[in-house]
């Protein structure tokens, strides 16, 4: 089958693909894809979708036999974020891209800011969309989803040690070959936690890791993906990364094991 003919690359940053996890999200998908391709035409979008029964995946199908900049990742069942991630990761590499983009469904990331991120991406490794930075906004969303989010972000940077005033937000660059340091065939994390786990291997690893204000709006259209089960997992997983760092802080100063050496629970 020949290759149809795409976007070309951002400046100073080189072919990006923007990666979208779906799982019922039809009412939000079309939309969001416009403003995309209106806003940033020199990337691609890869949807990957999780056999969304409310017929996304179609909808992809659709926009992307009309598009050549848009592409879809068919998985045969809801099987997690991270997972979905690590999938449209690999199928960037395996296509030759430089940077990949995180990005939700829901319309809470607003396209006409990508570019800011991805004109950060020309100087850093990984670059974060920050709700808790100065410059940005959070709009309508609930009390309890504000302190469950600042109180998750402060106990992060607490348990870690790890500079970043957002560290389980969704909306993301990062370059390929920082990503291939990273080891993603061992993150088995979900949710928030995969959010904060590639954050926190990034950080131990020395990469260049910056923040860029976002406006987070909460989402139009269908039902959150956020749940008890989600919430248990990160807070889980942070405590277990918290407690690994100082026991390896306390091995290194006990036996000299080199400042780089990071091992993965």
């Amino acid at each position: 089958m020949t290759e149809r003919s795409g976007p070309v690359g951002f400046p100073g940053v080189g072919r990006t693909l923007i990666v979208i996890p779906t799982y019922n999200e039809a009412e939000n998908l079309p939309g969001l894809l416009r403003r995309l391709r209106g806003a940033v035409p020199s990337a691609e979008i890869l949807v990957v979708d999780d056999a969304s029964p409310d017929g996304t995946g179609e909808l992809a199908d659709g926009m992307a036999a009309a598009d050549p900049g848009v592409h879809v990742l068919h998985r045969p069942g809801k099987n997690g974020l991270g997972a979905a991630y690590v999938a449209g990761f690999r199928w960037a590499a395996q296509r030759g891209f430089d940077a990949v983009v995180e990005m939700d469904a829901d319309g809470s990331h607003a396209p006409e800011e990508l570019h800011r991120l991805l004109e950060a991406a020309r100087h850093a490794d990984v670059v974060l969309g920050s709700r808790w930075v100065r410059g940005a906004r959070v709009v309508n969303w609930p009390w309890h989803r504000l302190l469950l989010s600042r109180a998750g972000n402060l106990y992060t940077r607490l348990a870690l040690g790890m500079p970043v005033s957002d560290a389980t937000g969704g909306f993301r660059v990062y370059r390929l070959a920082a990503l291939a340091g990273l080891d993603l065939g061992s993150v088995a994390s979900q949710g928030y936690s995969f959010q904060v786990e590639l954050a926190w291997r990034a950080h131990q690893a020395g990469l260049r890791v910056v923040e860029v204000p976002i406006t987070f709006a909460e989402r139009e259209h269908g039902a959150s993906k956020m749940s008890p089960t989600i919430i248990g997992e990160a807070l889980w997983r942070v405590t277990q990364w918290g407690a690994h760092d100082r026991r390896m802080a306390i091995r290194r100063a006990l036996h000299g094991t080199p400042t780089g050496q990071v091992r993965w629970p």
